[in-house]
């Protein structure tokens, strides 16, 4: 590599003298050359700089002192420039490796915690969940029991990146260990609620509503451990009412017990289940009310029910100019016959 670095020196100095001579463009086009040369063998800038010194030194010897100084003043700056060009280099290739590592981690969160979402008869289901950056801190799931019921989780950590990811992932295979005949909501936030709370940093909460609906009964059996309510909506009325929850952040106290609830959901009725991702979207630097995102979704309830979430997502997405803040997790059940 010495002897090609020396070739350019010397074609370098050359080019030089024959544009100061003729100022033509086949100088400049030559110079181009041994620059993509010094580029190739990472050649630093106060080096070029240095050997420009070197070679005017040598075209022209009487050169005065004046210019002279000014020429090391200038190989000073590029020698600054240089080390803080190599560090911006260093740290880009680092910004390009970890960002390489999260596509990797996010395909594989996307692979781990993939759901179906089920076909039941009588009942239709719209689901989006769309993460904010590239890892997704909200969780959902579907499990379908054999007697006909339908268990759906929705989950939020609060903490985000690869560490939230971590956590859901080890939600969701908790979740998969349990027998069927434990599939009560109250019985699955009790389990996972000691799982978070021996393996989970506290300084990282997980909050959860865990569902089971038995469409034989049309009934939404529901638990919340500190989640998002979400919302009834009753067609008959055409009103919205908040579900009624109450229960500790998972992860908190080993011995919580959580209180489950009982919904009868009527023909035409939804249950509308979300993430703070949704109902902490904002509009400018204000906060939309919980009326707002009810008024859109009303909006749309003509929709098949997939078609109302992807609706909605878009609506607020457009509000927010295209720039998710959180996660953005929104369910939508709706009882057709």
């Amino acid at each position: 590599m010495d002897d090609v670095i020396k070739l350019d020196a010397a074609n370098y100095k050359d080019l030089l003298k024959h544009y100061i001579d003729t100022q033509d463009e086949q100088s400049l086009y030559g110079v181009e050359q041994v620059s993509k040369s010094f580029i190739k063998n990472h050649i630093l800038p106060e080096e070029i700089v240095n050997l420009h010194i070197q070679a005017l030194a040598e075209l022209y010897p009487e050169m005065s002192e004046k210019f002279q100084h000014s020429m090391n003043f200038l190989l000073e700056a590029m020698i600054s420039y240089g080390l803080a060009h190599q560090e911006f280099q260093m740290l880009r290739e680092k910004q390009f490796e970890i960002k390489s590592e999260i596509s990797v981690a996010a395909s594989m969160q996307n692979t781990l915690l993939g759901t179906t979402k089920p076909e039941i008869e009588g009942l239709d289901i719209g689901v989006i969940s769309v993460p904010a950056h590239q890892m997704n801190g909200d969780y959902h799931h579907f499990v379908k029991g054999k007697n006909g019921s339908l268990g759906i989780a929705i989950a939020d950590v609060i903490g985000k990146g690869i560490p939230a990811a971590l956590c859901m992932s080890m939600i969701k295979y908790s979740m998969d260990s349990y027998p069927e005949d434990s599939m009560e909501p109250k019985s699955i936030l009790k389990n996972l609620n000691r799982v978070v709370e021996r393996n989970v940093d506290a300084s990282m909460f997980i909050t959860m509503l865990y569902a089971q609906y038995l469409p034989c009964e049309h009934k939404l059996h529901y638990a919340s451990a500190g989640h998002e309510p979400g919302f009834y909506y009753d067609s008959e009325k055409g009103t919205f009412t908040e579900i009624e929850t109450k229960g500790l952040v998972l992860g908190v106290s080993s011995d919580a017990e959580y209180e489950q609830y009982e919904l009868k959901v009527n023909k035409g009725d939804m249950v509308i289940l979300l993430t703070d991702g949704v109902t902490e979207c904002r509009d400018g630097d204000r906060f939309i009310e919980s009326e707002e995102i009810l008024e859109v979704i009303k909006s749309y309830e003509d929709l098949p029910a997939q078609e109302m979430v992807n609706k909605v997502y878009k609506h607020f997405e457009r509000l927010q100019d295209f720039e998710l803040r959180d996660d953005f997790t929104l369910l939508i059940l709706r009882r057709e016959v």
